[in-house]
């Protein structure tokens, strides 16, 4: 944490936990002016967003005509997933392989999601098993380093595992649930660095870790983002951009439609992921996802400012539960909770603190951007 004044942003509910974070002469945060600058002119769900969709769907269909599936998307149980298969195909008839990465920490209430939906849809769902003793020593190696982003193991497994296996069988589209509606506003770097930044990834591994990643799936951002872009011609789709999507509208279709049931928060179908953003993360280092999550919602007004102040007042963990969570990833993670409260209360890290790329990660942004092919909020 910075040693500046604690300001809060007049518009969402950023503050200076970001320590980027910088305001206007109204008081008005860089997050909220990037999005109306930058975002919200180009951003368009309502007719034309989607004729274009539309189109790209059709090209998908045209150009895997007579094949098994026409595209792969990974399904997490999550809602943006859960919702994405649901309208790619009830909405625009797609036929995509459901891919799902068991990374060792899924709920009952992730796996039950994914089933009443992919059963329902009658299509065909591919799991594959990330080796647990490598995921296990992996994710101990973050612990140790004492960086926030210690869910990097496990999303990292996710996007590899999935991108490998699109290389593998030839499968040229890929959709992803990723979405200006409820994530228009960004992570801060400090908070949750870059996934594929192998430099970094290696010298916490190589600092902390125990046994060799033999089988744990390992992906360059040059792998996905160059290789796989423009040698084999890959597409990530992001139909969640084309179209309306409101979280509570979303819900309760889904609801309805298919008997899935709702998380707390964001993020919840993975223990994992629950923990660490509901408990670690803001205990540990003062950083609150709700806050980044919450700020979304409120620039696509899907939520009142008053009302994320109120349930921000609120823990992000439930107190009555958490004893008994923290003693549940100490004990899958072969570690005492006493082990694990030690490592608690070492003294925080950063990314800045371990190798890194990120003056590639910066200049890929910058050319991409410039090129048209992401768009970015400044900052």
């Amino acid at each position: 944490m910075s040693g500046r004044t604690y300001q809060i942003c007049n518009n969402c509910v950023m503050d200076t936990s970001d320590e980027n974070i910088t305001f206007d002469e109204k008081g008005v945060c860089d997050h909220c002016n990037g999005f109306y600058r930058d975002l919200l002119p180009h951003w368009d769900t309502g007719e034309k967003g989607r004729q274009q969709i539309a189109a790209i769907f059709e090209k998908i269909k045209a150009d895997n005509k007579g094949k098994p599936f026409d595209c792969i998307m990974g399904m997490s149980g999550g809602l943006d997933s859960s919702y994405l298969l649901h309208i790619a195909v009830k909405e625009f008839g797609l036929r995509p392989l459901v891919f799902h990465v068991d990374g060792g920490w899924n709920s009952q209430l992730a796996v039950h999601n994914i089933e009443v939906i992919v059963e329902k849809l009658g299509l065909d769902l591919y799991t594959e098993v990330i080796n647990w003793e490598e995921m296990k020593d992996f994710q101990r190696a973050f612990f140790k380093a004492s960086v926030p982003h210690i869910d990097i193991p496990q999303d990292h497994a996710f996007i590899a595992t999935l991108y490998k296996f699109a290389n593998k069988h030839g499968i040229k589209y890929i959709l992803n649930g990723g979405n200006y509606s409820t994530e228009c506003v960004r992570n801060p770097l400090e908070w949750m660095y870059y996934g594929t930044d192998m430099w970094q990834l290696k010298d916490i591994h190589n600092q902390f870790g125990d046994r060799p990643l033999k089988d744990y799936p390992l992906s360059s951002i040059w792998f996905h983002k160059v290789y796989l872009r423009f040698i084999k011609g890959v597409k990530v789709v992001k139909p969640l951009n084309y179209v309306p999507y409101i979280r509570e509208d979303a819900i309760k279709t889904l609801t309805e439609e298919y008997g899935w049931k709702s998380y707390p928060r964001k993020h919840d179908e993975s223990r994992f992921t629950k923990f660490y953003e509901g408990y670690w993360l803001p205990k540990k280092f003062g950083y609150d996802t709700r806050k980044i999550q919450y700020s979304s919602l409120i620039l696509t007004k899907q939520m009142t400012r008053d009302d994320a102040l109120s349930k921000l007042a609120l823990p992000a963990h439930d107190p009555e539960t958490i004893d008994q969570d923290f003693e549940y990833v100490a004990n899958k993670l072969d570690m005492t909770v006493d082990e694990l409260q030690r490592l608690m209360e070492l003294p925080n890290k950063s990314y800045r603190d371990y190798k890194s790329q990120r003056y590639l990660f910066d200049l890929g942004a910058k050319v991409m951007h410039f090129l048209g092919m992401e768009r970015a909020i400044k900052r």
